[in-house]
């Protein structure tokens, strides 16, 4: 059984308690770390005050992002699934000839 680990962490000035797997703990806080600098970026960038509208502008940040490399992720499966059919194919032929 995974051992669990209490941490607080901080996010737009409020503090939030987690209980997550110890193995968790380096992304969570590198999470934790990139919506803070994200967070600072867009207050800086767009003035904007209100955290509520800065989170929403790091969740689509964030979301956009997994999803763009989802995509990326799925084009690369077929074409590795091509060319391993394509060398598949090679390879049947020239065992054919033999």
């Amino acid at each position: 059984m995974s051992e669990k680990l209490k941490i607080k962490v901080t996010i737009a000035d409020r503090v939030y308690p987690l209980t997550i797997k110890l193995d968790e703990e380096e992304g969570v806080r590198r999470a934790v770390k990139k919506i803070g600098e994200l967070s600072k970026k867009f207050s800086q960038s767009y003035a904007v005050q209100d955290k509520q509208d800065v989170l929403a502008m790091c969740a689509l940040q964030f979301a956009s992002q997994l999803e763009v490399k989802k995509v990326f992720d799925e084009n690369g499966i077929k074409n590795v699934e091509h060319k391993l059919s394509e060398i598949n194919e090679i390879l049947d032929s020239h065992l054919k000839i033999k």
